[in-house]
C-alpha cells in the first residue's frame, strides 16, 4: 500500500508535519512508524508530557522546541503552536509534532491539522497509545470486563473555559468504566458529583500517577474515601482517574511494580 499524506493543492509547501502520538511515557510503547518518523525529523515541537527517555530517541541534530502547557501557564497559546507548525514547514522543515498519548484523544490534534490543512501543509498523523489504555494496563486494571463493565467512557477533567460541566447522570451509571483525563485538581469535585448523581459511595476508584514510567504510583480507594486518602500524598501530574468495579481487579492483576515506588 502506498503512503499518502493529506494536503491542499492550492498552496504547496516545501516541508511536512508529522503529528505523532508518543504514548503515556514508556518509550517502548511508541509505534514502529512513530520511531521511523522521529528519525526523519529536522525539528521537534514537543509537549510537557514527553519523557526524557523519548526525547533521547531523536537524532542529535534535531532542533527542539518546547511548547508545553501547565495549568494556568502555557508556554505558547494553542493558536500560536498551530501557526508555528505552519511557519516551520514553509521553511522546508520536516516537523515532528510530538504529543503525549494519542493526538486525537484530548490532544488538540484536530485543531492543529485544521490549521495545516488551511495552509496547504502536507502532514501525517500517527496514533499513540492513549493514557487510559496504557496507564490502566500498567496498573493491572482492565478497562472492560464481561463481569463488571460493558462500556468505557473517556472524559476530560477540565474544559476549555476551566469549568467541569459534564453529563453526571450518565457518568454515574453502573456497569461501566469512566476514565478522567487531566482531573488531578478536580478529584474532590468529581467524586462528589458522581456520588450526588447516584454512584455508590463504595464504588472503587484508582488514581494512577505517572503511569507506565518508573515513577508510577497507584492509589486505590472509593468515591467516598479517595479525596481524604490523597491528603499529603503530593501526587504529581500526569495522573489519571479510573472509576468502576474493574478497579477491584488490580489486587489480583497488578504486574508492574517500578523499583522507584517500592
Amino acid at each position: 500500500m502506498s503512503q499518502q499524506t493529506c494536503f491542499s493543492p492550492t498552496q504547496p509547501s516545501r516541508g511536512e508535519v508529522f503529528l505523532v502520538g508518543a504514548g503515556p511515557g514508556d518509550p517502548e510503547l511508541l509505534t514502529v512508524k512513530a520511531v521511523r518518523l522521529m528519525k526523519q525529523a529536522d525539528v521537534a515541537v514537543y509537549d510537557r508530557l514527553i519523557s526524557a527517555a523519548i526525547l533521547e530517541l531523536l537524532e542529535s541534530h534535531v532542533e527542539r522546541i518546547f511548547v508545553g502547557k501547565e495549568p494556568e501557564h502555557h508556554t505558547l497559546p494553542q493558536n500560536e503552536i498551530n501557526q508555528l507548525l505552519v511557519e516551520l514547514a514553509l521553511r522546508g522543515k520536516r516537523v515532528l509534532r510530538l504529543k503525549g498519548g494519542d493526538p486525537f484523544i484530548f490532544g488538540r490534534g484536530g485543531e492543529e491539522i485544521e490549521t495545516l490543512m488551511a495552509a496547504g501543509i502536507p502532514f501525517q498523523v500517527v496514533p499513540g497509545v492513549t493514557a487510559a489504555a496504557g496507564c490502566a494496563a500498567y496498573a493491572g486494571i482492565p478497562l472492560t470486563h464481561r463481569d463488571y463493565a460493558q462500556s468505557c467512557v473517556f472524559v476530560t477533567g477540565h474544559l476549555k473555559d476551566g469549568s467541569l460541566e459534564l453529563d453526571w447522570p450518565a457518568l454515574a451509571q453502573p456497569r461501566q468504566t469512566v476514565v478522567f483525563y487531566m482531573g488531578l485538581k478536580s478529584v474532590h469535585h468529581i467524586c462528589m458529583k458522581l456520588r450526588e448523581y447516584g454512584a455508590a459511595d463504595a464504588m472503587p476508584v484508582a488514581l494512577v500517577e505517572q503511569g507506565t514510567t518508573p515513577r508510577q504510583r497507584v492509589y486505590c480507594a472509593t468515591l467516598a474515601t479517595l479525596p481524604a486518602s490523597l491528603q499529603g500524598a503530593k501526587v504529581r501530574s500526569p495522573a489519571l482517574l479510573i472509576v468502576g468495579e474493574v478497579v477491584n481487579l488490580r489486587s489480583r492483576l497488578a504486574w508492574f511494580e517500578p523499583e522507584l515506588t517500592r
